[in-house]
């Protein structure tokens, strides 16, 4: 053993846990001791040298309710709630956010950035409607990370000519005629977006496109999306210069993922613009999914894109946080690159919102009054943004019981991140073991905890 592992190593401790005042709060750090005595029980191992994929980052959404609430709050306000997400020390240190190409239902109402009916030359597209706040709301908030956040771009429905139904709402289909004027409108929303000093560094094809919405949608089978991507986006892409811009296919949930994963991407044609899977939680766990379209397609990425609960929910407020954390864990878990919440902040109302479809964000600011709430779920996303940054590639663990949600992280510079989440109503003590030795530590009924050394 050489001296640098003899050396005892001290484990940050930052816990967050129900009842108390604990929230991401940093503790007395623990000490490795030597597994003289060979300990074999309540174990939770780490093997960082046994690597799996590379994250990209965490974050979540800037839409134009996000935005709007944003406008509303007094300066001081604002500048907290943007430093809240994306200043690495005091926030979150948000390093991968998704917005809106065109309206969604977290807009005030319907907009395109075209919408003069055949214009196929895109003659009258313009962004000014995002940049009334939400390109302010994304500008402040790359001047609090910098170069590190990555933002991708997800459209909810074409402008309504070039739909089936005349209308950006209720689903839809893209008509046959616009797919090259759709592909076209991809690069002009890039560059606009990049005039704006806003780099777009992926996109996804379509959001929920299984999905008949009363509000923004379109609706894409399998084949569709691989045809479109093959012979429209991806060669568009390409002849526009943005080969570098990812694309994502998909964007809806886990439960019948490598079923549509497996369309585009047993084509080969199709599959060589694809960078990855994008998806949701809304049909449940399906953690496994992942994993089955990870074996199959291996040099494909899989992200989260989006997830969020009602804004009356009914069950107790604290398992807002747990229940992000669970999908958290067992996303990564199953190869995700990455996790992006939906709604950065909303209002009292859990808006605006255009359609009623009101939901809970992290944040929620009271605009009567000026004040800030954190809910739950801000908290227990900070477990994994502040500690596990990109770059970082998951590594090897094996736990005593499913009682504790445990995944682990060694980040570019060595360090190793493991979280720890207890959604029981009984504390569970633990001993957490790796090459540098073994250390004790107790896990408090509905609690997470991130523990780097």
């Amino acid at each position: 053993m050489s001296e640098a592992v003899r050396e005892k190593k001290h484990i940050k401790v930052v816990q967050t846990v129900r009842d108390t005042k604990d929230r991401l709060s940093v503790k007395q750090p623990v000490s490795f001791e030597p597994d003289l005595l060979g300990e074999e029980n309540r174990i939770i191992n780490i093997y960082d040298d046994v690597l799996y994929q590379e994250i990209e980052g965490f974050g979540g959404a800037f839409t134009e309710a996000a935005s709007i609430t944003l406008d509303k709050m007094s300066p001081e306000k604002r500048k907290e709630i943007i430093k809240a997400y994306f200043d690495p020390e005091s926030g979150l240190g948000y390093t991968l956010c998704r917005t809106h190409i065109n309206s969604c239902d977290f807009s005030t109402g319907n907009y395109a950035y075209c919408e003069v009916d055949g214009d196929y030359e895109l003659a009258a597209f313009d962004i000014s409607r995002d940049k009334q706040s939400l390109i302010p709301f994304i500008k402040e908030a790359l001047a609090e990370r910098g170069q590190e956040l990555k933002i991708f771009a997800s459209p909810w429905s074409p402008p309504a000519w070039m739909k089936t139904n005349g209308m950006m709402n209720q689903g839809g289909k893209l008509k046959e005629e616009c797919r090259a004027v759709w592909a076209k409108y991809f690069c002009k929303y890039i560059k606009a977006y990049a005039d704006e000093g806003i780099k777009i560094w992926g996109i996804t094809v379509q959001n929920e496109p299984k999905a008949v919405q009363r509000w923004d949608s379109c609706i894409y089978t399998a084949e569709e999306e691989r045809d479109f991507v093959k012979y429209y986006l991806g060669p568009t892409l390409e002849k526009e210069g943005l080969n570098d811009v990812k694309v994502m296919i998909w964007d809806h949930n886990k439960e019948r993922i490598y079923d549509r994963a497996k369309v585009a991407l047993s084509d080969p044609e199709a599959s060589k613009y694809i960078w990855g899977v994008a998806f949701h939680w809304y049909s449940g766990d399906h953690f496994e999914a992942l994993s089955i379209v990870h074996d199959a397609f291996p040099d494909k990425k899989l992200l989260f894109t989006e997830g969020c609960v009602g804004f009356h929910f009914k069950a107790d407020p604290w398992q807002k946080g747990e229940r992000y954390a669970h999908d958290i864990i067992g996303d990564l878990n199953n190869w995700s690159s990455g996790w992006v919440d939906w709604n950065m902040l909303l209002d009292e109302n859990g808006g605006p919102n255009h359609v009623g479809n009101f939901c809970n964000a992290p944040i929620i600011a009271d605009t009567r009054t000026d004040t800030v709430k954190y809910e739950s779920s801000y908290y227990y996303i900070g477990h994994f943004s502040k500690f596990i940054h990109p770059g970082a590639r998951r590594v090897a663990f094996s736990r005593f019981t499913d009682r504790l949600e445990v995944t682990a992280f060694k980040n570019p510079n060595g360090d190793v991140a493991v979280v720890v989440m207890n959604r029981g109503d009984e504390e569970i003590a633990f001993n957490l073991r790796c090459q540098f030795g073994i250390a004790k530590f107790i896990s408090q009924p509905h609690s997470i905890m991130t523990l780097v050394y």
